[in-house]
C-alpha cells in the first residue's frame, strides 16, 4: 500500500493524516467515468472511505446489468458483486409527537449549555428523549410518557437513567409528574483475565492499543483519557495527570513502562493539543478490531470487553492485590466511598470462583518485614514459636 503525502489527503472522519491507498473497486453503472474508484484507508483508526465518482443521472440505469464490449454482441452477465445497488434514503416522516417537542428539545439544550453541563451530558439527554419519543412517548403527557418507558426493552439502569433526565425535561417545561421508581441492576460485570486483555490491546491499532493501554493502567474514564492533552503527559516524572468527569475527583497517577513507550511511539499532530481524537473515533475504531480479533483469537470473551471494563478490572485487581479500598477509591476518583464498596461485592465472587488452596508464606520476626509483607500484598495469618506468618494466594 502506497502513502499518501499528509498535505493531499486526510481522513474525513477522524483528520489523519496518515491516509494509505486500499486498492480500488468498481464504478458503478450510472458514473460518468468508468475507471475504476480508488480506495483509502485510515491507519490510526480503521477507517475506510472511497473517491465519490461523478453519476450520470440522465441515463436509465434500471437494466439488466449486462455490459457490451462491441456493438451486436452480447457479454455474458456481471457478477452480483459487480451490480452497483444504489441505497436511497428515505426520510422518515415526523410523528405529531416528534414536532411538538422538537423546539423544546432545542430550547433545553441551550438551557443546558448555558447552565454549565458538558457536551457528553447535553448529547445523552437528546439522544434519550428522542429515544422516548421514537417508542412513542408523548413527552408532554408524563403518564403516557412513564408507559412508553415501561414497555421499552431497555435494561433497568438505563431506565432509572431516563427517569433522571425526564426530572429536568418535565422541569423545564413546568409539568408535575411523578417519577417511576426503577431499582438498580446489581448484575456483577463481566471482569476478563489480564491475559485477555493483553491479548486484545496487542490486536488493536497504534493509538487505539495506546488508549486502551492507559485504561488498563490508570483505570479513567474513556472520556477523560479522551480528552487528554501532551500537556497532562510527564515524561520525567512517569505520570499523568487525568481531568475527572461525572464530578469526580481529578488524580496524577503513575503510567507503566510499557505504556509510556507506546505514547512515545505516537506521532504528533501539529496544532493539535490532543493526544487522541474524538471519543466517538475511538470506540469506532475499538469496536470494529475488537469483532475481528474475536474471530481471529476464536475467544467469545473478547467481544465482552468494553472501555468501562478496563476500569471494572483495573479495581478489583488493585483491591485484590491491596486489600486497601482508600487506595482504590483515590485511583478511582470516587468522592463517595459507596462507589468503591461495589467493587468489595465484585471482588469477593470474582475471585471466590478463581481462588486456589496454594500459598506463598513469608515469616517476619521485624515490624520493618511485616510491613513491607503487608505492603506487597500479604496477609498476617498466624504466629508460631514467636515467629509471625504471612501468606499470599498464588
Amino acid at each position: 500500500m502506497q502513502q499518501i503525502q499528509k498535505s493531499k489527503l486526510k481522513c474525513p472522519f477522524c483528520g489523519s493524516s496518515r491516509v494509505y491507498k486500499d486498492g480500488t473497486r468498481p464504478a458503478p453503472l450510472n458514473a460518468v467515468n468508468r475507471d475504476p474508484i480508488q480506495r483509502y484507508r485510515c491507519t490510526d483508526y480503521g477507517h475506510r472511505w472511497s473517491d465519490s465518482p461523478v453519476l450520470n443521472t440522465l441515463n436509465d440505469n434500471n437494466g439488466s446489468g449486462q455490459i457490451c464490449d462491441h456493438p451486436g454482441k452480447v457479454s455474458k452477465n456481471l457478477t452480483a458483486t459487480q451490480k452497483t445497488k444504489i441505497c436511497v434514503d428515505k426520510e422518515k416522516t415526523p410523528t405529531a409527537n416528534e414536532i411538538a417537542a422538537a423546539p423544546h428539545i432545542e430550547r433545553l439544550m441551550i438551557q443546558l449549555k448555558n447552565d454549565g453541563k458538558t457536551k457528553g451530558t447535553i448529547r445523552n439527554v437528546k439522544k434519550y428523549l428522542q429515544i422516548l419519543l421514537a417508542n412513542g412517548a408523548d413527552l408532554f403527557d408524563p403518564e403516557n410518557t412513564k408507559a412508553a418507558l415501561a414497555d421499552a426493552a431497555m435494561q433497568k439502569n438505563t431506565k432509572r437513567l431516563i427517569v433522571s433526565i425526564l426530572n429536568v425535561w418535565f422541569e423545564y417545561n413546568n409539568i408535575f409528574w411523578k417519577p417511576p421508581t426503577y431499582n438498580k441492576d446489581n448484575e456483577i460485570p463481566y471482569i476478563p483475565t489480564e491475559e485477555e486483555l493483553d491479548e486484545l490491546i496487542a490486536g488493536l491499532g497504534k493509538k487505539c492499543g495506546t488508549f486502551c493501554q492507559i485504561l488498563k493502567d490508570t483505570g479513567a474514564r474513556s472520556g477523560e483519557i479522551a480528552q487528554l492533552k501532551w500537556s497532562d503527559l510527564d515524561f520525567k516524572q512517569r505520570t499523568i495527570n487525568i481531568k475527572a468527569e461525572k464530578h469526580s475527583n481529578g488524580r496524577v497517577l503513575p503510567l507503566t513502562d510499557k505504556t509510556l513507550n507506546m505514547l512515545s511511539d505516537i506521532p504528533r499532530e501539529k496544532n493539535r493539543e490532543t493526544v487522541f481524537s474524538s471519543i466517538t473515533s475511538m470506540r469506532s475504531c475499538f469496536t470494529i478490531s475488537r469483532r475481528r480479533l474475536t474471530k481471529k483469537l476464536s475467544n467469545p470473551n473478547i467481544k465482552k470487553i468494553h472501555f468501562h471494563t478496563f476500569r471494572h478490572w483495573k479495581a478489583t485487581h488493585d483491591l485484590h492485590l491491596f486489600h486497601d479500598r482508600e487506595r482504590v477509591q483515590i485511583i478511582l476518583g470516587h468522592k463517595n466511598s459507596n462507589s468503591t464498596e461495589t467493587y468489595v461485592h465484585i471482588d469477593k465472587m470474582l475471585y471466590l470462583s478463581r481462588r486456589s488452596d496454594e500459598f506463598v508464606c513469608k515469616v517476619a520476626d521485624e515490624l520493618d518485614e511485616a510491613i513491607k509483607l503487608i505492603e506487597s500484598g500479604f496477609e498476617y495469618h498466624t504466629e508460631i514459636a514467636g515467629h509471625k506468618i504471612f501468606r499470599k494466594r498464588k
